[in-house]
């Protein structure tokens, strides 16, 4: 294995982990609150459902960018590619945009996420509301999906 590959793969490692660590904490934090008004109102269980999802799409982004590596380096075919350390750099650094915004945003969604939850717990057809609070969360987990994506693509 070249440097370049060991950089490549340990920015695919990256993005898939941090992105990973953020969504299982938004996730956990909104199961939570869905426990809470699931135990006084079963008939709600579709709504919170959703909210508590939300924040498991950044760990799928990370895993995206992690594959389209895997992909564009070959690692999936019959011989990986041969690397440069810069070009192993330049994966690493692509897969940053994505790992580390979706740290944070999967977090960050998963409090919205809760306060959504708590908002359809205390007033019925406030879904909506709730929903369209935790999806603009969700815009910047996009926007660092989209330049890891189309960086990994062009390299």
């Amino acid at each position: 294995m070249t440097m370049g590959m060991f950089y490549a793969l340990l920015g695919a490692a990256i993005a898939v982990v941090f992105s990973g660590i953020g969504s299982a904490i938004g996730v956990g934090r909104a199961g939570q609150a869905s426990a809470g008004l699931l135990s006084k109102d079963p008939s709600k269980f579709g709504s919170v459902l959703l909210l508590q999802l939300l924040p498991a799409t950044q760990g799928l982004y990370g895993f995206v960018i992690a594959f389209m590596v895997f992909i564009q380096t070959n690692l999936m075919g019959s011989s990986a590619a041969a690397l440069t350390v810069a070009e192993g750099l330049s994966y690493l650094a692509l897969c940053l945009p994505i790992a580390f915004v979706g740290l944070g945003s999967a977090i960050m969604q998963g409090m919205v996420a809760v306060g959504g939850i708590n908002l359809v717990g205390k007033q019925d057809g406030q879904m909506g509301r709730a929903m369209t609070m935790a999806v603009l969360v969700e815009i910047f987990a996009i926007f660092a999906f989209i330049i890891s994506f189309i960086g990994v693509m062009t390299i």
